[in-house]
């Protein structure tokens, strides 16, 4: 069964970079499309970037498009969202998940906190 772990978040300052980590284990990633989601405090969890090694998809929302990055390294199952020029608005905890290729039930990780400072 596939577990999701994030990490790397914290706090930094307006303008600045962090790149978040969300490690796999007990299945490839590579049979999943994968993806981050953010939930900012009282607001709903919303989609922030997905990618599927399958077909190359790789999609971002509006609100983050040409600042975040998402990449995978299928050979240690880890998925990393590369965030830049993080504006205040950013400041989340964000979500790892992962959808089976198949009709398998989706799977979520913990969350990280990203918080941006103005």
């Amino acid at each position: 069964q596939l577990q999701l772990v994030e990490s790397g978040g914290g706090l930094v300052q307006a303008g600045e970079s962090l790149r978040i980590t969300c490690a796999a284990t007990g299945r490839t990633l590579g049979t999943y499309t994968v993806g981050w989601f953010r939930q900012a405090p009282g607001k709903e969890r919303e989609f922030v970037a997905a990618f599927r090694w399958v077909d190359d998809m790789e999609r971002y929302a509006e609100s983050v498009k040409g600042r975040f990055t998402i990449s995978g390294d299928m050979g240690r199952n880890i998925l990393y969202l590369q965030m830049n020029s993080l504006k205040p608005e950013d400041t989340a905890v964000y979500y790892c998940n992962a959808v089976p290729l198949n009709s398998e039930p989706e799977v979520w990780g913990q969350g990280t906190l990203v918080t941006v400072s103005s």
